[in-house]
Parts: C-alpha cells; sequence; structure tokens
C-alpha cells in the first residue's frame, strides 16, 4: 500500500511538472497566437503589428512572465494617475511596483494601443510610415518606455529575427510565416559596434561604449589581454577578470571586452535563449557577471540552454 502510495506521488509530480512545462511558449507559439490580435490593433491605433508583437515579446517573456500569468499585462504598463481598474504587484525599478492587471490578453492589448496613442511624449511616434519599426523602436526608447539602454535594439532583433516586419504590410500580413530560422538553427548575431554609439575615445584611440553601466570596447586584430590593459592603462588581470575569462584565453577580433566590472544584475528582468547562445554569451550581451545569472537560475556554466529558456537577470 505505502509503495502504491509513492507511486501515485511520483506519477502526480511528473504529471504536474509537465503540465507547467506545457505552460511556458516559446516565441513562434507566441506569434502564432498573438499576430491577429496585433494587426487588429494596428488597423485600429496606426501602430505598427511587428512593434507591438515584439513588445509583448520582450515585456512578457513570450508570455511567461508572472505579470502576464497572474495579470494578463503583456506589455509592463505601470499603474500611473488616473488608473482604476485592478492592480498586481511586481519588482520592476524598484520593489513591490503597481501595474495593471486585465480580465484578458485581448485587453492589455488594447490598453497598450491606447496608451501609446493618449499621451503626448509618444505623439511624434505616430507621424512616422507604419513599416518604420525601426524609428518606432527608438522612438518608445526615447520617449521613456523602458529604463534598458537597449531597448530598441532589442526590439529590432526580435522583428528581423521573427519577419515582424511582414505583418506590417496588408500585402505580406496574410502570407506571414514564422521564420524558422530563429527557432534553433541559426546562431543569434552577437554584438557589434553598429549596435552602439561610442561614449568617448581613449587616450590610444580606442572607441569606449557603455552597457547596463559598465564600460566595455571591441577588440580589434592582433588583440590580447596586454595590449588591451596597455592601451587603456589597466592591470591584465582585470580585462580577464572582468570578462569572465582565463589568462590564456584568445581573443577575436570585435569581441566585447568590458574594462570595468560587470554589474549583478541587468535592467531587464529576463533574457529568452535564442539558438547556440549560452550563459556566459548572455552576461556578456548585458553587461552582467557570470557567477551572478548561474546562481539566479541555478546553473552550471556547463549547463546547455535551450532556445526559448527563460534566464533570469535580476
Amino acid at each position: 500500500m505505502i509503495k502504491y502510495i509513492k507511486y501515485l506521488s511520483s506519477a502526480f509530480l511528473l504529471l504536474l511538472s509537465l503540465i507547467v512545462f506545457a505552460q511556458d511558449t516559446n516565441t513562434s507559439e507566441y506569434i502564432k497566437k498573438y499576430k491577429d490580435l496585433a494587426i487588429k490593433e494596428m488597423n485600429k491605433y496606426s501602430i505598427p503589428a511587428s512593434i507591438i508583437l515584439a513588445q509583448g515579446i520582450l515585456e512578457s517573456g513570450n508570455g511567461n512572465s508572472r505579470l502576464a500569468k497572474n495579470g494578463k499585462n503583456h506589455f509592463g504598463i505601470k499603474c500611473h494617475e488616473g488608473w482604476d481598474g485592478k492592480t498586481i504587484r511586481w519588482d520592476d525599478d524598484t520593489s513591490n511596483e503597481c501595474f495593471r492587471k486585465y480580465n484578458s490578453v485581448a485587453d492589455s492589448y488594447r490598453d497598450h494601443s491606447e496608451f501609446l496613442a493618449s499621451r503626448k511624449h509618444y505623439s511624434q511616434l505616430f507621424k512616422l510610415g507604419m513599416t518604420d519599426y525601426k524609428g518606432w523602436a527608438i522612438g518608445l526608447q526615447k520617449a521613456g518606455y523602458a529604463t534598458n539602454n537597449k531597448y530598441s535594439t532589442l526590439l529590432i532583433r526580435i522583428i528581423e529575427e521573427n519577419n515582424l516586419h511582414q505583418l506590417d504590410d496588408k500585402k505580406l500580413h496574410a502570407s506571414y510565416e514564422y521564420n524558422k530560422s530563429a527557432s534553433g538553427n541559426q546562431q543569434t548575431n552577437p554584438p557589434s559596434e553598429s549596435d552602439f554609439e561610442p561614449i568617448d575615445i581613449s587616450t590610444n584611440d580606442r572607441p569606449l561604449y557603455s552597457n547596463n553601466g559598465v564600460k566595455f570596447i571591441f577588440a580589434e586584430a592582433g588583440d590580447n589581454f596586454s595590449t588591451i590593459a596597455r592601451d587603456l592603462d589597466i592591470y591584465t588581470w582585470q580585462v580577464y577578470k572582468y570578462n569572465d575569462l582565463k589568462k590564456d584565453d584568445t581573443l577575436k577580433e570585435g569581441q566585447m571586452l568590458y574594462i570595468q566590472k560587470k554589474k549583478r544584475k541587468a535592467t531587464q528582468k529576463y533574457h529568452i535563449a535564442k539558438a547556440n547562445e549560452s550563459i556566459y554569451s548572455i552576461a556578456q550581451l548585458y553587461g552582467v557577471q557570470l557567477k551572478t545569472i548561474l546562481k539566479k537560475n541555478k546553473l552550471e556554466l556547463s549547463d546547455s540552454i535551450q532556445p526559448g529558456q527563460q534566464i533570469k537577470l535580476r
């Protein structure tokens, strides 16, 4: 009898874990589920469907965040003055912040449209062409939609990796097909100099950049830890330690290298893993200490991650 009870308990836990796993959606599933809703909002409010979906994917983690699951809030919209609807509490820029809670995802999409259309600091966006998704992404960041200084870059990547810009063209959105190469067969492009604007120039004419409030450079041909340390007047050990590398590692041209200690958390809550990404590449992408990401996600450095897996960043 005891063995039978133990068997039932184990079976129940296995079933429960499968149910929980099945509830998580990946990017392709999110797009298929909500693209028609995004197109409907585009037609009514003149907001590109690509932008609506990309924001939904990014802000809700493909609909898997607690805010999305428990509050049906897919766009991270806070209560703000004048909101008299339901609310849900969530740690964001500060702890226990007030966010809007909806009865349905459709309500969240509609409120997102009305939120952008009714606020003056977003008004310039509606003067852009419907297919100018890059202009919209940059404009949203400049208008302060999110505190992440890479918000526009992330939106543009989501759009281009998934061909979402096709949804903005009425001639193309009827035949839209999810870009399967983004689901697991191709490697996501690593950060490059075109993704950032230099904030300064070193005494040796190296462009300096900033990510998550941390200064970094891109390695040049022939670079090693010693040449970088010499050019930037820092210690050799700082270059490899700040980048979670070993002193005998070889550098590649264009490699992103921090010259200050990385932060313990990112401005973004989580990252949805792409094909061929590693915990290390994600740590570099967001300027977050590798050991911190491993600890937050209960992972080992040798662990592989799967496309669509949610990685906590704070």
